[in-house]
């Protein structure tokens, strides 16, 4: 959530903020609104409890007269207000949890991804001298990735991954972790399932998101829509020190996402599902050190994405396109030979103290409180996958392994069953 003194103060920028979200800057009104009602019901209440400690001290003096009546009327009173502050309360935090967080001053201003930012291209996008095919055909093919079985299984935008597709999903992790590990960065498997307390502070349940959230109604618990959703509350109710920080955690977790949005979207294959595993990057920093964090691990990002040496581009998103929590974001894209366009693959994303504030996660220094600045950034998602498939495959039918997997996956060629045949009547 945003700081309310910082609306108190600031309320032409939040709204200019929020608008720039496609938010309703009313909304930023109706607060200010209900915080003045709330303000003055609060300062009555003191008031009242002042005159009742004044009854208090006389009463105990020995003082009688109409004392008691007085007393029994300002409970009455305080009371009643103490139910009115309650009711705006609860008023007020409704409007606040319907503003996003406040985009940085030189984000990209636009409706949508149309707006977007491309900040750079990276590598060179492969040339075939034969028709190229789609990730869902090569993989169908060499019995790596079966959605008709999982669609008997599950329904229509789940997805098995099989044989070495299972085994590429296996390296992109440990390779992850590789490269992560010597940055300090403390490996975790979190929970699945969080409190709804804990997603609202995460400002995961905001505007539209709730509908992507998975409910289980008899626990009371919310399934995770990415291991960002439970490493963030790890530090929840806590206060770090200064000097221990940036604490980094690169977390392992299976991801579920109803993808209320996006039908009719990527219906075919598996590129946007329900269910998926993702490795999240996420670190707890000094607000001063926020946005060279950020770039930080955008940096790990890219290299991570060129390790596998696939072509890709760094995109820095519009105020219409960006997450609902974000401060600043950056994509990676990479590219899809057989749609020829770039694909979203990894997100970056500053949300300075907009979690922390819901969470209550706070660092010390000097004495003095603060709170924490909150980034998560992707790893890798099962989407590399994907477009390794595009990018690596051959007139052969078969697909190479990128040179940073092979000692992970063991082979440098992944052929299917139907290909060992034809190849080897072909040698």
């Amino acid at each position: 959530m945003l700081d309310i003194q910082y609306i108190r103060e600031h309320a032409d920028l939040v709204k200019a903020g929020v608008e720039k979200k496609k938010v309703d800057p009313k909304l930023v009104d109706k607060f200010l609104r209900a915080d003045e009602m709330w303000k003055a019901k609060v300062a009555a209440i003191d008031e009242l409890r002042r005159e009742q400690n004044v009854i208090s001290k006389e009463l105990a003096g020995g003082q009688k007269d109409d004392l008691v009546s007085k007393a029994t009327l300002l409970k009455t009173r305080i009371g009643q207000l103490e139910k009115e502050v309650a009711d705006l309360a609860a008023k007020r935090t409704g409007f606040l949890n319907r503003l996003p967080n406040v985009p940085a001053p030189d984000v990209p201003v636009g409706p949508d991804e149309s707006a977007n930012r491309v900040l750079r291209e990276v590598g060179e996008r492969p040339v075939f001298d034969f028709p190229v095919k789609d990730y869902l055909s090569i993989g169908e093919r060499l019995g790596l990735i079966d959605v008709k079985r999982a669609a008997k299984v599950s329904g229509s935008r789940f997805g098995y991954l099989l044989r070495e597709g299972a085994l590429l999903e296996f390296a992109l992790e440990r390779l992850a972790l590789d490269t992560l590990l010597p940055h300090g960065f403390v490996p975790v498997i979190p929970p699945v399932m969080v409190r709804p307390e804990m997603l609202e502070g995460m400002g995961r349940l905001a505007a539209d998101q709730k509908e992507e959230r998975y409910f289980l109604e008899k626990d009371g618990l919310y399934l995770v829509g990415s291991a960002e959703h439970s490493m963030g509350p790890f530090h929840a109710g806590e206060t770090l020190d200064e000097n221990r920080l940036p604490k980094r955690y690169v977390g392992f977790s299976t991801s579920f996402r109803r993808e209320a949005g996006s039908y009719g979207k990527d219906t075919k294959g598996i590129l946007r599902v329900h269910q998926f595993d993702k490795v999240e990057l996420f670190s707890f920093c000094h607000p001063e050190k926020s946005e060279e964090e950020h770039r930080f691990l955008l940096s790990l990002q890219e290299e991570l994405v060129a390790a596998l040496e696939l072509p890709y581009r760094v995109v820095e998103m519009c105020t219409g396109d960006m997450g609902w929590t974000d401060f600043r974001q950056f994509d990676v894209d990479i590219w899809f030979p057989a749609e020829g366009c770039y694909r979203e693959t990894h997100s970056c994303s500053n949300t300075t103290d907009f979690q922390s504030r819901g969470i209550n996660a706070k660092f010390t220094a000097g004495g003095e409180k603060g709170y924490l600045h909150l980034l998560n950034a992707t790893a890798f998602s099962q989407r590399p996958i994907l477009a390794i498939l595009e990018n690596y495959q051959t007139k052969r039918g078969t697909v190479r392994v990128p040179k940073a997997l092979q000692k992970y996956v063991g082979k440098k060629e992944i052929v299917g069953e139907n290909q060992k045949s034809d190849l080897k009547n072909q040698s």
